[in-house]
């Protein structure tokens, strides 16, 4: 179905891809992994043209699309055969309103328009987004936007889907629900789907094979538990491996539960819990309320946290995560007592909230808008008052290689966000809010971020952390904010309340449940056999 023959892709002297030979069979879920930046975007890209029609560059040798040659059939002339999500699926919606937008490729494609209503509702209970059919695209939340975008794919029938980072703005439940209906589209219709995902932990299991971009311009196709194994991503399973010795990673909870056992592998009791070593409050919510019309998207929150904590705000999409840390940043209108460092910063000029609290976006692009990646750190540092340099030595921390000349729109969503981190983190706000934050990173990127983190908190600073990222949560966090419908339903440590809930635990606290363990940090500690 996919055939890449002798394929090098270039932007400039240094080849993305170098000769890059492999084959997808028709009705297999192809899993693209690898760190930033080593081409997975590319890579997706030259199998519906996209690369080098409309990406710049250079392409020699060939791919071959369900027989077409994309050297000489451009995207449109593919649009039948291959659907295409990307990273920013935003940028690709052409129509204000949800049914609107998923009827508007099979417009494109002449479908006949029963067969065309027909296909709309199917679409709609498949991604279970009937609820939103009137809604207005830009008034959805980040993860509902994104199960649009799949579905306006879908609904053309492609028989070719690529989707790049398809589950990066979803929860836990929406996630498991859009990979149940693909793994059911490749099952039962023989679709044939190529994804590129960070979060390797969700969809590593429904895996037909993987396909590992080693960062060389190489490429390997295998069996996902032998190539996860050699892969430099390692996915909570995959630690697990290498901490227990096993050849080969388990694809599945389950299949980790199931050798655990085998092995008669139990732990220890963990140790008590570590008290909060903050003892002064630099964030407190009162009965704080935001309203968007006659929609109530936060209702009555309270809130305090201390210096030294990180908090994992979780909950499913639409939930009022967004609109909760709008609120505290101050931007946007609520009702209700807010003090962040002992102000209301909803009462401070711009360019002074700054120095008070910083928020990285859920589309942390939005805030970039100089030509360079140097102009954006230099200015940084001006509107800052910082020292030259102190934007990019953060930049440098997060080891994400920028050039400076590169434009912030040429940037992967995870090079973006690192430079907008940078970018916030300059004026050294003592309270630190993050929406989404581990979207396009890989697992390195984000144990540096963890670090930041921690030595941000170390150093008295205040951070919370909206997030669907449950490992990353794990991580980080030491206590978590669960919410629901605009109300805060849960506060505690992250461990008690992780460990309890089948949506918010990490793999690595299922595979050993009823043991409470997060991470595989903690194993070397507790292993008795």
């Amino acid at each position: 179905m996919i055939t890449f023959d002798q394929v090098t892709v270039r932007y400039g002297d240094r080849p993305v891809l170098d000769e890059v030979s492999l084959t997808i069979p028709e009705g297999d879920l192809c899993l693209v992994v690898g760190r930033t930046g080593v081409g997975k975007s590319t890579l997706l890209g030259a199998v519906n043209g996209l690369v080098p029609h409309f990406t710049g560059g250079t392409l020699a040798g060939r791919v071959l699309v369900n027989g077409r040659d994309t050297r000489t059939h451009r995207p449109r002339d593919l649009a039948d055969v291959v659907g295409m999500v990307t990273q920013d699926p935003v940028r690709s919606f052409v129509t204000d309103n949800v049914e609107e937008e998923i009827a508007f490729g099979m417009e494109q494609l002449g479908i006949e328009p029963r067969a065309m209503r027909k296909r709309v509702e199917e679409t709609l209970d498949l991604m279970g987004i009937a609820d939103l059919r009137d809604r207005t695209l830009t008034d959805l939340s980040g993860g509902q936007q994104q199960r649009v975008a799949i579905a306006a794919v879908l609904a053309a029938q492609p028989r070719i889907l690529v989707l790049d980072e398809p589950t990066s703005a979803l929860d836990p439940t929406a996630a498991q629900d859009v990979l149940s209906a693909l793994t059911t589209l490749v099952h039962e219709v023989g679709m044939t789907v190529l994804l590129a995902e960070h979060r390797l932990e969700r969809v590593m299991h429904a895996a037909d094979s993987v396909l590992w971009l080693p960062g060389d311009g190489s490429a390997e196709v295998g069996p996902a538990a032998e190539v996860l194994a050699r892969a430099d991503v390692h996915p909570p399973l995959a630690d697990l491996a290498v901490t227990l010795g096993w050849p080969t990673v388990p694809l599945s909870v389950r299949e980790a539960r199931r050798r655990v056992a085998a092995e008669g592998i139990t732990l220890s009791p963990p140790g008590p819990l570590p008290r909060p070593n903050g003892h002064t409050e630099r964030l407190r919510a009162e009965r704080v309320t935001v309203r968007y019309g006659n929609l109530t998207a936060v209702h009555e929150a309270d809130l305090s946290i201390t210096d030294g904590e990180i908090v994992a705000l979780m909950g499913r999409n639409g939930a009022g995560k967004s609109s909760l840390l709008w609120a505290l940043q101050g931007s946007l209108r609520s009702t209700g007592t807010i003090t962040v460092a002992g102000v209301d910063p909803r009462t401070l000029k711009p360019h002074t909230v700054r120095h008070h609290v910083a928020l990285v976006p859920q589309n942390a692009g939005d805030l970039l808008y100089l030509s360079t990646v140097g102009d954006e750190c230099r200015t940084a540092d001006t509107e800052s008052g910082a020292a030259p340099g102190t934007a990019r030595s953060i930049l440098n921390r997060l080891a994400i290689d920028l050039p400076e000349e590169q434009h912030p729109g040429d940037l992967s969503e995870g090079q973006k966000l690192a430079l907008v981190l940078a970018i916030q983190l300059t004026p050294d706000p003592p309270v630190l809010l993050l929406d989404e934050p581990t979207r396009g990173l890989d697992y390195p990127t984000k144990a540096r971020l963890s670090a930041l983190l921690a030595e941000l908190a170390a150093a008295g600073r205040c951070v919370v952390v909206s997030t669907h990222d449950v490992e990353f949560a794990a991580h980080v966090s030491s206590r978590m904010v669960l919410i629901a419908d605009g109300e805060i339903i849960a506060d505690g440590p992250t461990r008690e309340l992780a460990c309890a809930s089948p949506v918010y635990a990490p793999q690595i606290a299922k595979v050993f449940t009823p043991h409470e363990v997060l991470t595989c940090d903690e194993l070397p500690t507790r292993l008795q056999r």
